[in-house]
């Protein structure tokens, strides 16, 4: 399966059609890691042909208003195509932002989400394929500001619940000497800013 991962930057390219079409033709689905625009992200998966799935970040208050066609995930364990996501939105609380959150209310996000992974283990005998967010963990890919610092309850649900991937943006990769992939115990954390093509199948 060929997944199209967006987040924070709208990309010339993948505004026109025709490139889409000719670069992009064997995506089966999109996910964006939030700060998205709802018509970028509906252009891209109207020409794709292909389903969306999102979680939103600090920018995206206006999805309430406008929400992109799609799946949200977060905090939700969602299957598709044989792959397992789970979901959580939002950054840091750095000032008075709707989707922002303090290291304790995402804890509890986190402990929230092991119900849902767990009944999800024994009914499908599946675990978590994708981990999709907007923040970075703490200590990988985040930044030393603020409103950039990583969750530790990400790092938490890494260990717990395994994931083979854990995707995220929220950090912008202009400075290509950064790291942007990071094998954390049995996952491999992807900054996907500002897209990245990833390629998987279903165990």
């Amino acid at each position: 399966m060929k997944i199209l991962c967006v987040s924070d930057t709208e990309m010339p390219q993948l505004h026109s059609a025709v490139n889409l079409r000719r670069q992009y033709k064997d995506i089966d689905m999109v996910i964006s890691c939030g700060d998205m625009p709802s018509a970028y992200l509906e252009y891209i998966t109207s020409i794709l042909q292909v389903p969306l799935y999102y979680v939103r970040g600090n920018h995206d208050e206006r999805y309430h208003e406008e929400p992109p066609g799609g799946i949200d995930l977060h905090r939700q364990v969602v299957q598709y195509r044989g792959l397992t996501m789970a979901g959580l939105e939002g950054c840091i609380r750095y000032n008075k932002g709707e989707i922002q959150y303090s290291q304790a209310q995402m804890h509890r996000m986190v402990l929230g989400l092991a119900p849902k992974i767990l009944a999800h283990r024994w009914l499908r005998r599946r675990g978590i394929d994708l981990f999709v967010t907007h923040s970075p963990a703490r200590d990988i890919h985040d930044g030393k500001d603020v409103a950039h610092r990583g969750f530790v309850s990400f790092r938490n649900f890494m260990r717990w619940f395994r994931p083979r991937y854990m995707l995220h943006g929220h950090v912008h990769t202009w400075d290509r000497r950064k790291t942007i992939r990071t094998q954390f115990e049995s996952t491999c954390v992807i900054n996907i800013n500002p897209f990245t093509v990833l390629e998987l199948n279903p165990l």
